[in-house]
């Protein structure tokens, strides 16, 4: 479960991979709002592997 904490790490660390003008959303440039998306990912993740993790670990 603690790798699924790598997935924001390496999808924001390869700038590369996002550094685009399109396709836009609203307005916004791929670029930003591929940012912006990955707020309620890595919280939904966080989320995950605490609710996965055993009483004890507390």
């Amino acid at each position: 479960m603690w790798l699924l904490l790598l997935l924001p790490f390496v999808g924001l660390l390869w700038v590369p991979f996002y550094n685009f003008m399109e396709p836009s959303l609203f307005g916004f440039p791929f670029f930003y709002w591929y940012q912006l998306a990955w707020v309620p990912i890595t919280s939904l993740l966080i989320w995950l592997v605490y609710r996965g993790r055993k009483p004890d670990e507390a």
